[in-house]
Order: C-alpha cells, then structure tokens, then sequence
C-alpha cells in the first residue's frame, strides 16, 4: 500500500482530533497614512489628514460634541496597535480608541462600545461607551504620570482575545480586564475618538491590527 507523505498524515490526525491549529494573521495597517480607505466619520469638518496622520478636533473652535471615524469592517480578537498625540487648552481635554463597537442611530455621530480612554484622570483605562456609561477599570495614578507623554507622540495597545482585555501605554500593561457579562459582544468597529466640549485636536498614526 502506498503511504501518505509525513505531512497529510499528521494533518488528517490533527483533524480527527479536532485541534487543527490555525495560524493568526500577519499585522495589516489600517490607515494607509494619505487616504481614508477602510474608514467613515465626518471627514469634511472634524477629521483630516495631516502630515501622515489623522487628525480631529479643533484648538480654535470648541468641538460641539463627541465625533468618530471608524473602520467599515468589525473585528474581533486582536492586537491592535496605534500611535497618538492629544493636546488641548480649554475645556474637556479627552479622546480615546473604541473596538467592539457600533454606531448609534441617534445621535448618529455617537458610538457604543469599549474605549481605551486617553486624556487626564482617563489615561489607559477602559471605559465602556454609551453603554454602561462608567469607566470600568483605571490604572494608578502613579502608573500613569510614569509612563504617558503629555503633547508628545505615545504608543497603545490593545489586545483583545475572547473578552480578556489588555491595554499597554508606551509598552507597559495599565489594565488587565476580563468581561464577566457574556451578553458584551467581542467583535465590532474600531473607532478614534474626539471628546465634544473642549478646544482639542488629537492625531493618531501607525495603526497596525493583527487579527488572532
């Protein structure tokens, strides 16, 4: 009897078994550092391309209310990667990145979901958006004036695995979250976010997902 090469033998065992192990998928950008391909927002008045990056808010005019530019496509367990910057003078100073999230249908401007926060007495926490409405765990204050670059360039992560959620700023873990309601969906848009209320502008560059 003819054998089967070494290969298809130990795949067909692994398929027997039930445990074919599928490899995750390589980092893919999401802004292309000149268009808006793969994203949506107001990108006639808030949201614009400057210098590589994408930029929202206003330190001339006080931004009337939240706005989000989101990804046309959902996601669900990853590692997402991205840099920002948030400055401001006036007001409410606050930004964030959201995931497994939505659109609202009213306000049609707002997003529901989680938000990795971004901004003073925010910084790397995890917040839930229109939902739940309430920060739902925070890093130390101590932690946080160690690490974040205040009007400088800073580095997020976000890892997301079958609600396990994880939250780096500039290479150090702030939140280690497990989502204990079942019913919180894990996959949706990913949104960048700038806070209605203040006189802010926020950019955001090098945003890399790796899907797992």
């Amino acid at each position: 009897m003819r054998k089967l090469p070494f290969y298809f033998t130990c795949a067909a065992t692994l398929a027997f078994a039930g445990c074919i192990m599928i490899a995750p998928g390589k980092p893919v950008a999401l802004f292309d550092g000149r268009t808006f391909n793969g994203w949506e927002g107001d990108t006639v008045k808030t949201w614009k391309i400057e210098n590589g990056s994408i930029a929202g808010g206003s330190l001339e005019e006080t931004v009337p209310h939240n706005e989000f530019l989101c990804t046309r496509k959902e996601y669900g367990n990853f590692i997402l990667k991205v840099k920002f910057k948030l400055t401001g003078h006036e007001g409410f100073i606050n930004t964030g990145v959201q995931f497994h999230s939505v659109r609202l249908a009213n306000p049609a401007y707002e997003m529901t979901g989680y938000q990795a926060d971004l901004g003073d007495k925010y910084w790397a926490s995890l917040y839930d958006e229109s939902r739940r409405n309430k920060t739902l765990i925070a890093p130390g204050s101590a932690l946080v004036e160690k690490l974040v670059k205040r009007n400088d360039w800073n580095n997020y992560e976000i890892h997301s695995k079958n609600g396990h959620i994880q939250l780096f700023l500039n290479g150090t873990k702030t939140i280690d979250y497990q989502e204990p309601d079942k019913s919180i969906p894990q996959k949706g848009l990913i949104g960048l976010q700038i806070h209605g209320g203040g006189k802010a502008k926020v950019y955001y560059k090098d945003i890399v997902i790796e899907e797992l």
